[in-house]
């Protein structure tokens, strides 16, 4: 990825490290501790929060809800076994 980009795998990498080594009081390990319908339940959240921001025509709350929406979807590709490379990948693929 671009340099501008390594956020996503800096983020990506501590989700991943919370998964492997847990920390306490850890909001990334209560997600992984509840489970996949938690994460789920979270990025469903999120997702009606961008829509909301967007529909509020707020371009800061908006790119505040998608900077979650990214964190959770980030969760939730841990959780599945997924990266950042398979993501691209398909969206390579649909190009």
């Amino acid at each position: 990825m671009d340099n501008k980009y390594n956020i996503l795998e800096e983020v990506f990498n501590v989700v991943t490290d919370r998964k492997s080594n847990p920390k306490e009081g850890s909001y990334t390990n209560y997600l992984f501790e509840k489970g996949i319908d938690k994460i789920c339940k979270k990025v469903g959240e999120e997702t009606a929060e961008v829509i909301i921001a967007a529909k509020n025509n707020s371009v800061e709350e908006t790119q505040y809800e998608i900077a979650d929406l990214i964190y959770h979807l980030t969760v939730l590709m841990v959780n599945q076994g997924l990266t950042w490379d398979n993501v691209l990948e398909e969206l390579k693929k649909r190009r």
